[in-house]
């Protein structure tokens, strides 16, 4: 389920959901803390126009909200004619989500609310020199932003953390992972949610900030939208009509697996190899870039910053990366037809220098071309896409446990 969308529980009189005056109870409630949650503030009276169900049933469904927590008084409401309403909002106090985005350089971290709203995070390098010690900052990460949220580890209710690679749930580990090395072990995660304490989902990278950017970014109203993450990676994810596309073993979008053409003499490469952070610095220095003159490894972010200076070696390494990923945006058009492709990661933060080279290379490459456009949610996308889906978990959990002692 995406997370733009109210989320959903069994109605009563559905199959296998027998009906009972508690279930009707049960689902009233949820539907109010969804009006209100999705709609914002309201009064009892426009609760019940808004649902059609009697006034005595909304104000008896939200005592019970109040009193379990998830709803608050927001303010009065004084009309022209007529007594002064109250207005109610959901407390989004109730419960917290942790969202976590692993990645080769960084390691972040967000606490939120059940309104979405981060009241904490923690933005770190990955210096860790094993798989374990990666999975240990993670957790370590998590807690400081916890304790400086004023929370405890059980006000987590649940977290989603972002990766390269592919879960696969049968060995509990990733598959594809390889810019992460020993990531795919399996244990890892279990490590991190032992560590955290709390319920832990593990998902793509590439389909969190397709999400995050369907949700609050540059994909907003896309009939088929891709979102093409380029950094020390290579993936994509899709989202159709609002749901992400998975795949019949959740490796759709592993594009950077794909292999580019090459001569039967030559060992086969992917797009990964060629169009990821290493290939942008490999190519400028067979362009004959040289280093910072201290002895510093030269990084793809510094070639993006001197070509815009205009140095030419620099350009020219910027072109031949747009080349690659005009390959991958070829290959994906075809298969997928999509409407919008979003460039995000830390390479495609650097659209500016991008979009306009690629379109070039798209255009003698296919003749499908979608709308082009660089990320609006930035290098934060896998973080608020894990936020985002944590909190589609979270919301229906937190309902069940605070009003499960009203029954």
């Amino acid at each position: 389920m995406s997370p733009h969308q109210p989320t959903s529980r069994p109605a009563a009189g559905a199959p296998g959901v027998p009906w009972n005056r508690q279930r009707l109870r049960s689902n009233n409630e949820w539907l109010l803390l969804e009006l209100l949650r999705t709609g914002g503030g309201s009064s009892r009276a426009q609760l019940a126009r808004d649902t059609g169900l009697s006034k005595p049933t909304v104000s008896a469904a939200l005592a019970a909200l109040e009193q379990a927590g998830l709803v608050r008084e927001a303010g009065r409401l004084a009309p022209e004619r007529g007594r002064t309403a109250v207005l109610y909002e959901v407390d989004p106090t109730a419960g917290y989500v942790l969202g976590v985005d692993i990645g080769r350089a960084r390691l972040r971290v967000a606490v939120a609310d059940l309104a979405g709203t981060v009241v904490a995070r923690r933005d770190v390098a990955n210096r860790g020199r094993s798989a374990n010690a990666v999975a240990d900052a993670v957790v370590a990460a998590a807690h400081e932003a916890t304790a400086e949220a004023g929370l405890a580890a059980d006000d987590i209710v649940h977290a989603v953390i972002g990766t390269p690679g592919v879960w696969d749930e049968e060995r509990r580990g990733v598959r594809y992972a390889s810019s992460l090395p020993g990531w795919g072990r399996p244990g890892l995660f279990d490590r991190i949610g032992e560590g955290l304490g709390t319920a832990v989902s593990v998902a793509n990278d590439a389909n969190l900030a397709a999400l995050g950017e369907y949700t609050l970014g540059a994909g907003r109203g896309s009939r088929m939208f891709a979102y093409l993450l380029v950094g020390t990676g290579l993936g994509l994810g899709v989202v159709k009509d609002g749901e992400l596309l998975l795949g019949a073993h959740g490796a759709l979008g592993e594009i950077g697996l794909v292999p580019l053409p090459a001569r039967a003499d030559e060992p086969a490469v992917t797009i990964e190899q060629e169009a990821a952070a290493d290939a942008v610095v490999r190519t400028a220095r067979d362009l004959g870039l040289d280093g910072d003159g201290a002895g510093r490894q030269m990084t793809a972010k510094q070639v993006f910053e001197r070509a815009r200076a205009g140095e030419a070696a620099a350009v020219r390494a910027v072109e031949r990366e747009a080349e690659q990923l005009a390959y991958a945006v070829a290959v994906l058009s075809a298969v997928l037809d999509p409407d919008l492709v979003v460039l995000g990661g830390g390479i495609g933060s650097s659209a500016d220098l991008l979009l306009e080279p690629l379109e070039r290379a798209l255009h003698r490459l296919a003749p499908m071309r979608p709308t082009l456009a660089p990320s609006l949610l930035g290098e934060e996308a896998v973080l608020l896409g894990a936020v985002s889906t944590a909190l589609e978990t979270a919301r229906p959990a937190v309902f069940e446990r605070r009003t499960a002692g009203l029954r």
